[in-house]
């Protein structure tokens, strides 16, 4: 195989190109989820994303909207919290964040005996109730648990819910829950994920709104 002579600007779109080569048939997907798939596929190189991510009706317009309007991003990892886009949230008055490092979470996950990411959601929901949030989960299946069990118990309706954990353990289950509920998703079905993934969709989203240099 050939090396390719691609200027660092350019790899970028070549690599985009080579992904609408081989990806084949998307007429299945809208025009916004066909970039949640391609970052996707873009970031893991794995075109099984193509499969497996599952979008509720509209989610991906609902998710654009919500970003468009300032909503709150919450993270599970901060390696999800540094792969967004920061220049994209801060043209667009978005607030990215991730809460698992945070003290106060670590002291009442350790007094109640869960998960940091449980008391992340809990965190979340409290600092911004009225807020549009979307919760961007790449790595915690207790989060999306917390928070499938906030929209039934309480009746919290996030904006939307990235469920992309990546894993063995209560993974798949969880995400079966965040697509039996009634909230926009956007969901990797099975055990694959990251916060790399929740990451780029959450870029792929923000990129429709933000143009950049």
């Amino acid at each position: 195989m050939e090396i390719e002579n691609i200027l660092p600007a350019d790899i970028e779109k070549r690599s985009m190109e080579i992904i609408e080569s081989e990806i084949g048939d998307m007429s299945a997907f809208t025009e916004h989820e066909k970039l949640i798939v391609k970052r996707c596929v873009h970031t893991t190189a794995d075109f099984d994303y193509k499969e497996n991510l599952r979008f509720s009706d509209n989610a991906a317009e609902t998710g654009i909207q919500a970003l468009k309007n300032g909503a709150v991003i919450v993270t599970d990892t901060q390696m999800a919290f540094s792969g967004i886009s920061k220049p994209a949230c801060k043209a667009l008055g978005c607030e990215p964040h991730c809460f698992m490092s945070d003290a106060d979470v670590a002291a009442a996950a350790k007094e109640r005996g869960v998960t940091r990411a449980v008391m992340s959601v809990d965190k979340a929901f409290e600092m911004y109730s009225g807020r549009s949030i979307i919760f961007a989960v790449g790595n915690a299946p207790t989060a999306l648990i917390r928070i499938y069990e906030h929209i039934t118990e309480h009746g919290h309706r996030p904006a939307l819910v990235i469920g992309v954990p990546v894993g063995f353990v209560n993974v798949v289950a969880a995400k079966e829950l965040i697509m039996s509920s009634d909230v926009p998703y956007i969901v990797a079905e099975g055990r694959k994920g990251g916060s790399n993934v929740a990451a780029a969709i959450v870029n792929a989203m923000l990129y429709t709104l933000y143009q950049r240099t």
